[in-house]
């Protein structure tokens, strides 16, 4: 079993070095995974669902307009934007119950880089599951630098 362990490290660490930009695409999503917080309580109080990445070398204009198309590629629509404040916005109501939920994701100059933050409410009453959310928000918070 120890030779099986070992073998299987050692073949890690070859598929690490042998492609380091995967191997940052990996830790830089799993940055936004990690950042991921719920608060609030399900079907009881309002429920946010937040996390954030940064992004060195990014500008601004490029972050929005390209979290803007992720939020599409996400099924929103009627995205608000306000460029000079770095954010946008959108609703979206699924459960027909003419509740609506919101996301606003904002991207704000950080040293020569931008800062993406992104938080999804929903309503008292209304539950999501966590981790379909935090997968759906890094998408479209990684997305940021493509």
């Amino acid at each position: 079993m120890k030779s099986f362990v070992a073998a299987g490290a050692i073949a890690m660490v070859a598929v690490l070095g042998a492609s380091p930009a995967w191997a940052q695409g990996m830790t830089a999503q799993s940055v936004c995974q990690q950042n991921f917080v719920v608060e609030g309580t399900a079907r009881v109080t309002a429920m946010n669902f937040r996390t954030w990445r940064d992004f060195p070398n990014l500008p601004q204009p490029t972050a929005l307009k390209n979290l803007r198309a992720a939020m599409l590629a996400e099924g929103f629509s009627n995205i608000g934007v306000d460029a000079e404040a770095g954010a946008l916005t959108t609703v979206q109501e699924t459960s027909g119950s003419g509740r609506p939920q919101t996301l606003r994701v904002t991207a704000r100059k950080s040293g020569s880089g931008t800062r993406v933050d992104a938080v999804f409410m929903i309503q008292p009453g209304q539950t999501a599951d966590s981790n379909y959310v935090r997968s759906a928000l890094c998408r479209v918070i990684d997305a940021a630098n493509l």
